[in-house]
């Protein structure tokens, strides 16, 4: 699997505080190595219409993702309420 970043994934994660930064990196390292990683908590998220997945990097912080192909897509990163709207 590889991972493809959008433009709206790079430009959240540049604003994200560096350390976030960094567990995201890791559990971007997580997620290449193997989906159902215990500390991503990967999961579909429900009633959406694409398979959209959630990928926990801390308590309060999330990113969204699709998988298309060999190919995870990363679309979004930042806080549980910014990401999800809860």
């Amino acid at each position: 699997m590889k991972l493809q970043w959008t433009k709206r994934f790079a430009k959240e994660y540049r604003r994200l505080p560096q350390h976030i930064q960094k567990q995201t990196d890791k559990k971007l390292g997580f997620l290449l190595q193997d989906i159902r990683h215990p500390s991503l908590r990967a999961k579909k998220i429900e009633g959406e219409k694409q398979d959209i997945y959630e990928g926990s990097i801390t308590m309060n912080y999330r990113f969204l993702f699709l998988i298309e192909g060999d190919t995870y897509v990363l679309l979004t990163v930042g806080t549980h309420k910014d990401v999800l709207g809860k």
